[in-house]
């Protein structure tokens, strides 16, 4: 059973997604208490594969209330928990020239905190305002259909 957490729509609009991955988070005890609250911003966030982990930047965990002393930096390097053949596959696809790796979604299954990431290549200008005008139409007829 999974329950969706944060998405990062943001990321659907900048980027074309080619390729996902589930990955796990390292975390602390008052970060996975946070994240269950939903206190996640995944929108600047992006992974970095560094030696041979992979490491997720930028992502504001909020601190946890109760957490006390104890609560870490909200904004601290990660790691994710991958097989060494999907980091490979991230480094070399990363290391083309116009691709990175955006945190897409970061989920519970089960009982443990996962993250969807993306293998994603920038959008332009004009691949923007088509997707936007393919979405408004896509939306039109959905509602034309919907009144017939």
């Amino acid at each position: 059973m999974e329950k969706t957490v944060a998405v990062n729509k943001k990321a659907y609009h900048e980027y074309f997604v080619e390729e996902t991955f589930e990955a796990g988070v390292m975390l602390a005890g008052s970060e996975v208490k946070s994240i269950r609250r939903g206190s996640v911003n995944l929108k600047d966030g992006f992974v970095f594969v560094k030696g041979t982990a992979a490491r997720l930047i930028n992502v504001h965990i909020a601190p946890y209330d109760k957490g006390g002393y104890f609560n870490p930096d909200p904004r601290r390097e990660r790691i994710l928990l991958l097989n060494k053949r999907e980091i490979n596959v991230l480094r070399g696809k990363a290391e083309q020239k116009g691709y990175t790796i955006i945190p897409l979604r970061l989920y519970f299954k089960d009982a443990l905190v996962k993250i969807e990431i993306g293998l994603c290549k920038g959008k332009e200008l004009h691949d923007k305002r088509r997707s936007i005008k393919e979405r408004d139409i896509k939306r039109d007829t959905e509602r034309q259909i919907k009144e017939i």
